[in-house]
């Protein structure tokens, strides 16, 4: 189990990729920290997560 945004969810072996995708996430609109470290979008394919790790997935929102 890992934690994203802090809940637990069983997404061990799974890329950051795929997890925004389940989520449905666009890639775009995000930025990701895994173990409090920003993950580069090009990273988002050949980063994976393991049990215990937690992710932050945040989503940018315009507006004013």
């Amino acid at each position: 189990m890992i934690k994203i945004n802090g809940e637990k969810v069983n997404a061990d072996g799974k890329n950051i990729s795929a997890i925004l995708a389940d989520m449905g996430y666009s890639e775009k609109h995000v930025a990701v920290e895994l173990n409090k470290q920003i993950v580069p979008k090009a990273e988002y394919d050949t980063t994976f997560v393991c049990d215990g790790d937690n992710l932050e997935i945040v989503r940018f929102v315009g507006g004013g």
